[in-house]
C-alpha cells in the first residue's frame, strides 16, 4: 500500500518527482538493512575510524600506566605532592614541573587571549579586506614556525631583553609583589610564558576570526540602526555572541601550550624548584622528559619519567575535559 501511494503521489507530481527505486534506495530504516553498499561501506570505515581513535588513546594510556607502575607502587600519590628530583638517591617527585607547566601555560593565555582576540576583531571587523588577507597570512604563518626556532630567538633576542631592560623595570617599580622579586635572569617563567603566548596567538586569532565571522551581518546592522557606536556593535553583537566560541579556541591554545616541548626547554631556566617570582627559573613537565630521557639509566628513573609524562596525559586530559563541560554549560545558558 505503501509502495502504491508513493507511485501515485509521483505520477500526479510531474515529471520532476523522485521514482519509486530512488525512494527505496534512500529510505533508512533503523537496522540499515536496505542501504545502498556504498553506505555501508562508508559507515563501517567512519565506524572504524572513530573506535580506532578510542582505541589509540587507551593504548598510549596503558602504555604510560605499565611504564610508571613502579614508581606508582613505590611513591604512590607523594610522587605529585613532593618537589624533590634526585635520581642519584632515588627520589622523585613531581610537583615543581606541574607547578612549571601550569604557570607558564597560564601565563601564556594571559598574555595572548587579549592580543588573539584583538587581532581578530581587527582583521575581521575593522581592516580592509586586503590589508586583513595579508596581516592574516601572516599571523598564520607564527604557527609554521618550528617551536626550536622560538627557543632559539628566545635564548639570544628575548631572553637578553628581558634581563637587562624589562625585569629591572618591574623590579624597580612593582618589587614589593612576590611575582617580581628576585635577580633578573632573563630565563624563567616569564620567558617562557611569552614564548608560548606567541606560539598560540595563532591559534586562538584563527578560530576567533572564524567564530566572528560565523555572526549574521544583519546583528550587526541592527545594532548600527539603533544608534550604537562601533565599539558599542562589536561588543554587543560579536563579543557577546560568541563568548563560546572564543572560550573553545582559548582551551586549544591551552593544549598547545601544556605540551610544548623545545622552546619552553631552552628558555624556561631547567631547575627544579617552586618560586613565587616569575624571573625564577622552572621546569615543566614536557621539559624533564625532553632533558632527561636519553640520559637515565636506572628502570626507576625511567618509570619516573613515565609517570611524568602520565601526569601531563592527565592534567591535559582534565583540563579540556573541564572546558568540554563548561562549553555546554555556556550553550545551555545562551
Amino acid at each position: 500500500m505503501k509502495a502504491e501511494a508513493l507511485e501515485n503521489s509521483a505520477a500526479m507530481q510531474g515529471p520532476w518527482s523522485i521514482s519509486l527505486p530512488t525512494v527505496k534506495r534512500f529510505k533508512i530504516k533503523a537496522g540499515r538493512g536496505d542501504l545502498h553498499w556504498g553506505d555501508r561501506l562508508f559507515f563501517w570505515l567512519m565506524s572504524t575510524a572513530a573506535v580506532g581513535i578510542c582505541g589509540l588513546l587507551g593504548l598510549i594510556l596503558a602504555f604510560l600506566v605499565y611504564s610508571a607502575l613502579p614508581t606508582i607502587t613505590q611513591f604512590g600519590w607523594a610522587f605529585l605532592v613532593e618537589k624533590s628530583w634526585d635520581p642519584v638517591n632515588g627520589e622523585f617527585g613531581a610537583l615543581a614541573f606541574v607547578f612549571g607547566t601550569v604557570v607558564s601555560s597560564l601565563l601564556a593565555l594571559l598574555v595572548a587571549t587579549p592580543l588573539s582576540v584583538g587581532i581578530a576583531l581587527f582583521l575581521n571587523e575593522l581592516a580592509p579586506r586586503r590589508v586583513a588577507k595579508g596581516i592574516g597570512f601572516l599571523i598564520e604563518m607564527l604557527a609554521a614556525i618550528p617551536s626550536v626556532v622560538y627557543g632559539l630567538w628566545g635564548i639570544f633576542v628575548l631572553a637578553p631583553w628581558l634581563r637587562t631592560t624589562v625585569q629591572p623595570f618591574l623590579g624597580d617599580w612593582f618589587g614589593f609583589l612576590p611575582l617580581f622579586q628576585g635577580p633578573p635572569y632573563g630565563v624563567g617563567l616569564m620567558t617562557s610564558g611569552i614564548i608560548l603566548a606567541i606560539m598560540v596567538i595563532p591559534t586562538i586569532s584563527s578560530l576567533s576570526k572564524e567564530v566572528f565571522r560565523a555572526i549574521p551581518r544583519a546583528n550587526r546592522e541592527a545594532a548600527l540602526a539603533l544608534g550604537a557606536t562601533r565599539w558599542e556593535t562589536m561588543r554587543l553583537s560579536v563579543l557577546k555572541s560568541s563568548k563560546t566560541g572564543i572560550f573553545g579556541a582559548v582551551i586549544l591554545g591551552l593544549g598547545r601550550a601544556l605540551g610544548e616541548t623545545m622552546a619552553v626547554t631552552m628558555v624556561i631556566g631547567n631547575r627544579n624548584d617552586i618560586s613565587s617570582s616569575l624571573f625564577a627559573p622552572a621546569q615543566t613537565m614536557a621539559s624533564i622528559i625532553a632533558n632527561e630521557y636519553a640520559e637515565a639509566t636506572t628502570s626507576l628513573h625511567l618509570s619516573a619519567l613515565a609517570e611524568v609524562g602520565l601526569a601531563l596525559f592527565a592534567v591535559t586530559f582534565l583540563i579540556n575535559g573541564l572546558a568540554r563541560l563548561l562549553i555546554w554549560r555556556m550553550k545551555g545558558r545562551a
